[in-house]
């Protein structure tokens, strides 16, 4: 059974941060990185990983992704990025 990751990027180029979720990482990372023609993160490139925690299950990663995007995490999380 494959796990369920939850990631953090932050920008490069802009300082901004992004959340997601994914079962393939480095498939996903790389399409934030080079594969993208249009969207967030193909305009903020290039983006390097600041955290990544896994789950066993999808329901697991997506609760923990959206409290992330939430403005609960919000100060936690350009506190942390800063630290980068």
């Amino acid at each position: 059974m494959k796990k369920f990751a939850v990631y953090v990027l932050k920008s490069l180029s802009s300082e901004k941060h992004y959340v997601g979720y994914t079962q393939n990482l480095m498939t996903r990372f790389r399409s934030h990185n080079a594969l993208g023609k249009k969207g967030f993160t193909t305009r903020h490139q290039p983006w390097f990983v600041i955290r990544v925690k896994f789950y066993e299950t999808k329901c697991e990663a997506m609760t923990r992704e959206k409290f992330l995007k939430s403005g609960r995490s919000r100060e936690w999380m350009q506190n942390y990025i800063d630290d980068y």
